[in-house]
């Protein structure tokens, strides 16, 4: 059994990543996480990205959600980035890297990762 202050200082740990999900920000990340997106390794892209919007001082501004199936299950995992004013960013095939670098040149570098979109994806 854990002590107390244990229990408490795991709380305190895990409340930014809590609170980050749950945020309002004025970007909002959306990870798919139905059963084909988890099989295709969603959770760890999920973990990056709420690392490291945690990592860059990003929790004011940016939301880190996840959402069932978002509709094409073959490019999974699949995030969706929103912005207010700005057209939707669909992200597919993703890994916990392609997330790190989407945070650092997307939403801190505001410059779309054109590479890692749906748009530019060829089956």
């Amino acid at each position: 059994m854990k002590t107390l202050a244990e229990l408490q200082a795991i709380k305190e740990k895990m409340k930014n990543k809590v609170v980050l999900r749950e945020g309002s920000g004025e970007i909002r990340i959306v990870v798919g996480m139905a059963t084909c997106g988890i099989a295709a390794g969603a959770r760890p892209v999920l973990n990056a990205f709420v690392e490291a919007v945690n990592e860059g001082g990003l929790s004011d501004k940016v939301t880190v959600s996840q959402t069932g199936c978002i509709g094409c299950c073959e490019l999974e995992p699949v995030v969706e980035v929103f912005e207010a004013d700005k057209e939707k960013v669909t992200y597919v095939k993703m890994n916990a890297e392609k997330a790190k670098e989407i945070v650092q040149k997307h939403i801190k570098g505001g410059k779309v990762v054109a590479e890692y979109t749906i748009a530019s994806y060829k089956s």
